[in-house]
């Protein structure tokens, strides 16, 4: 006789379903997150190489980047994933507080 209560496994599956589930969603947010901010640069680049920005941009107000598809692509990358990137660890690490 294996195991006289069956209900036993079911819980077991249900937490390991739940598990999986949870890292499913941690990785799909991360894939998401280095999507949008690989477009950005993207976007940053093919703009920076077809219009004519004038100005340099400058990254964070401190740093000025060349007036140019790779400055323009830097700038991008630097600024969605720092203004996507903050509140996102923040909501990471509280939720895993939360877990505890």
């Amino acid at each position: 006789m294996e195991n006289a209560n069956p209900s036993a496994h079911a819980c077991d599956d249900v937490s390991e379903t739940q598990t999986q589930t949870h890292l499913n969603g941690r990785r799909f947010v991360l894939f998401l997150y280095v999507t949008i901010v690989v477009i950005a640069g993207v976007f940053g680049f093919v703009l920076g190489e077809v219009v004519d920005m004038g100005a340099a941009p400058r990254l964070f107000f401190l740093i000025t980047l060349p007036p140019t598809g790779v400055g323009f692509a830097v700038y991008g990358v630097g600024t969605i994933a720092v203004v996507l990137g903050v509140p996102l660890s923040l909501v990471a690490a509280l939720s895993r507080r939360a877990e505890e």
